[in-house]
């Protein structure tokens, strides 16, 4: 379900939209998003009922949580445009991402996503609902993919995996069913060469450590058989945390110090995470959201040049050896020493994928580098997925050094060398 805009550009067939102070696309591809969102609104003042400037000035507020901006404008795109899907599908994920499942419905369904629709029409009452303050959980293992202790609906401890690039808290089909859940939608979609059937429900309660959270969209895999399609736990775990749960809370990927850290999102956790980054001598990032994946500001660099611009962040998953992976042309664009002799067959996004051995001169997000370490270029990947240039993916061994936190209300992430404190 990872819905067109997680495919493809929003061009619309319009045509690129312009303004005097520069091109509005131009600067939204270089990831120049605050400038490109006043060049957007003044090709608006001009021409209100232009649907690309109101669809793209609706996705760049969405990107950094400005629900307010992102509903009004996507609402204009959808109000001028009906039929377009791309601006549903954006505006059904600012709901989402409010918590605002009933007003998401409509929207899902418009975008062509009635597995969505069907699972979200089916939460009641508020969803996510959080009790406790903080929680440290120890990672049970680092690699290949980190591990912590997690419970659902009150039963025992399981293991858990983490990871950014993945959607909801998801289970195995055997915890599904030892938690009681029943599917309200169901869909088969192709995973790795082959399909399985997504299920979706609504948990009762998981506990993580000393935060509980309640009313909980999940999800499960099955076989055409009705088997678990990962197999039912084991070395990989008995369900993995994805992103939705993590916006939903104030929460640090400690990887030198081997632990998840989750607060509650309140005023004062915000101010204790600022005060300790800045002791910390943390860098302050800015982050942004598409669909579940997090970016921020980052540099790659090779032997002919560099390029600092938007980077994907990934917490958690299977992440290998790989420090980060660099999309499309930009290897060979910026001298990066590639090994085309030994491909590497992968997947990406479910789907399958060739990548190649490459290291580069350096990789930073801020003042976190790392210098000639291994990573691997995908030249076959696009480089605009979300109409913004993306030219590397930064994954978990970059990270082992660093404790990480993600702010989703100020929208910033913090890095700093060592453990959290």
């Amino acid at each position: 379900m990872a819905g067109a805009v997680a495919t493809a550009p929003l061009t619309g067939g319009e045509a690129a939209a312009s303004a005097a102070g520069g091109d509005a696309d131009a600067l939204f591809r270089a990831g120049e998003f605050d400038q490109a969102a006043r060049a957007y609104e003044a090709i608006l003042r001009g021409d209100p009922e232009n649907v690309h400037a109101a669809r793209r000035r609706g996705q760049v507020a969405l990107l950094s949580h400005d629900f307010r901006d992102a509903e009004k404008y996507l609402r204009t795109a959808v109000r001028l445009a009906p039929a377009d899907k791309d601006a549903h599908y954006l505006l059904g994920d600012c709901y989402l991402r409010q918590d605002k499942f009933a007003l998401s419905v409509p929207h899902w369904r418009a975008a062509g996503e009635e597995g969505y629709a069907q699972w979200f029409a089916a939460v009641r009452g508020e969803a996510y609902q959080v009790h406790g303050d903080l929680a440290r959980l120890d990672f049970l293992r680092t690699d290949p993919t980190p591990l912590v202790e997690a419970s659902v609906n009150g039963g025992p401890a399981k293991r858990f995996t983490f990871y950014t690039g993945a959607t909801n808290l998801s289970l195995t089909a055997k915890l599904a069913a030892e938690a009681g859940l029943r599917p309200v939608a169901r869909q088969k979609i192709e995973f790795e060469g082959g399909f399985v059937w997504a299920n979706y429900g609504v948990l009762d309660s998981v506990e993580l450590g000393g935060i509980e959270l309640r009313n909980v969209p999940v999800g499960w895999s099955t076989t055409e058989s009705g088997a678990d399609a990962d197999g039912g736990g084991g070395d990989d775990g008995d369900g993995m945390i994805g992103t939705w749960v993590f916006t939903h809370l104030l929460t640090t990927f400690d990887y030198a110090g081997r632990q998840l850290v989750l607060r509650r999102r309140t005023p004062g956790a915000a101010r204790k995470v600022r005060a300790d980054a800045a002791r910390a001598g943390a860098d302050r990032l800015p982050l942004w959201l598409a669909d579940q994946y997090l970016h921020t500001r980052g540099r790659v660099a090779g032997a002919a040049g560099s390029s600092t611009g938007v980077v994907g962040v990934n917490f958690g998953g299977s992440g290998g050896e790989s420090a980060a992976v660099v999309f499309g042309d930009s290897a060979e664009r910026l001298g990066i020493r590639s090994d085309h002799d030994r491909p590497i067959g992968t997947f990406a996004h479910s789907h399958p994928a060739v990548t190649y051995p490459c290291y580069p001169k350096e990789i930073s997000l801020g003042g976190a580098v790392a210098r000639h370490i291994y990573c691997e270029t995908h030249p076959q990947a696009a480089l605009a997925p979300y109409g913004f240039d993306v030219r590397a993916s930064f994954f978990h061994a970059f990270h082992k050094p660093y404790s990480v936190t993600v702010d989703f209300t100020d929208m910033n992430l913090y890095i700093a060398r060592g453990k959290a404190t």
